[in-house]
């Protein structure tokens, strides 16, 4: 509907400017001069336009709009919105013959013609031809142009850069801008941490540090890099160091504990010390009671103490934080306790274990702060909105 009332507007301001440039060049004629037979054949086009236009044939109306405007400086800024306007609709080819077309008039102030040159990689970029795109971009920020369009052409640069993967490049065109622009920040830490996971890869451990550290430098609130440094640290075999950085990760974003709880294990595992572990864990309870946190001192005590201690901590805990993950994993222990004291599971146990099982079975357990979308994989970028770090794991009663 939306489409429908937009295009309508653009096609009613096409015919109206298009009749507005007639009667301004009428009017501007000498009265002796005689009306030539093009003009006649252009305002013929103008009214078939505008007949194509009322019988709700929007296509044909605009082919026959272009084929009559000329282009000049009062009609450009219409051929460059019919342009987005076939980009949108999913015809960035034809957006693309609109500007190239606007190109080749060589009359066009460099202001407008940089205007163009954007709105072509905007079109190039729609067709996944990113090679043509990135080449013009470059060339439109080497020229002396307009400043206002040097930033929206950056950015576009950057979007172009960031979807090839070219971290490096990204970043030396970011990192000039950080000041006026502090919301590439966040973006530019991930592309570090890109990066250092290729450096990891090619056994460049110590240049991995320092990208990992300058990302946090950048955006002090990228669990992302303490996570990578954990995970450094923990090859080194310093799982002291590595359980230094997943302690900061509750004080940047509290709901990632539930994903640095596998790393913490794991270090306090390392030293041999279970009951550092437990200890650790308590700490996070007193904070932030996440099911996840409740699930992992259950595991532990289980281990150490037996089912029946486990079931006395995790009822305990499920008090002050009740969550549908946490009465999944009690009604397990149930079901154990049961068994190992040599009983049938109750059926009415078993009943509500199957449907809490059900219930998570289709939940997510992650989801983007910005734009909802949700997974079961955590993904630093948003696959939907693309934004960096937005994705988080779900908590509260339904969550984790």
């Amino acid at each position: 509907m939306m489409d429908a009332l937009l295009l309508g507007l653009l096609l009613a301001a096409i015919a109206i400017g298009y009749g507005l440039g007639r009667l301004q060049g009428v009017r501007r004629k000498p009265r002796h001069a005689r009306p030539s037979a093009p003009s006649s054949t252009l305002t013929r086009d103008y009214f078939v336009g505008l007949n194509y236009l009322l019988d709700e044939r929007p296509d044909e109306a605009i082919n026959t709009f272009i084929n009559v405007l000329d282009v000049n400086s009062d009609t450009v800024d219409t051929h460059i919105a019919l342009g987005k306007l076939f980009r949108t609709r999913g015809e960035a080819d034809r957006a693309v013959s609109i500007h190239q077309n606007l190109l080749a008039r060589p009359a066009l102030a460099p202001e407008t013609n940089a205007r163009i040159q954007l709105e072509l990689a905007r079109d190039f970029m729609t067709l996944g031809l990113h090679d043509r795109a990135q080449r013009l971009l470059y060339t439109l920020l080497e020229q002396q142009g307009d400043d206002a369009l040097r930033y929206p052409a950056k950015k576009l640069l950057v979007d172009l850069l960031e979807r090839e993967k070219e971290w490096q490049a990204a970043l030396d065109l970011v990192l000039p801008l950080l000041k006026q622009h502090p919301n590439f920040s966040r973006p530019a830490a991930h592309w570090l941490c890109e990066l250092a996971i290729e450096e990891i890869h090619d056994a460049s451990r110590s240049l991995a540090r320092r990208h990992l550290k300058k990302a946090l430098q950048l955006d002090p609130g990228c669990v992302r890099a303490n996570l990578l440094l954990a995970e450094l640290a923990m090859d080194n075999g310093h799982p002291e160091r590595a359980i230094e950085h997943l302690e900061h990760i509750p004080e940047q974003e509290p709901a990632h504990i539930a994903t640095l709880l596998p790393y913490l294990r794991h270090a306090y595992e390392r030293q041999d010390n279970v009951s550092g572990f437990e200890a650790h864990l308590l700490r996070l309870l007193s904070k932030t009671p996440y099911t996840s946190v409740i699930v992992a001192l259950g595991e532990t005590v289980h281990r150490r103490e037996g089912v029946d201690s486990a079931i006395a901590q995790v009822g305990e805990h499920l008090k002050m934080a009740p969550s549908l993950g946490g009465l999944d994993y009690l009604a397990d222990l149930y079901v154990e306790s049961q068994r190992q004291n040599g009983r049938e599971a109750d059926s009415r146990l078993l009943l509500l274990k199957h449907h809490t099982a059900s219930l998570l079975a289709n939940r997510p357990r992650h989801r983007c702060q910005r734009c909802g979308f949700t997974s079961e994989a955590l993904h630093w970028q948003c696959p939907s909105c693309r934004h960096w770090g937005t994705i988080k794991p779900i908590t509260g009663i339904e969550g984790e």
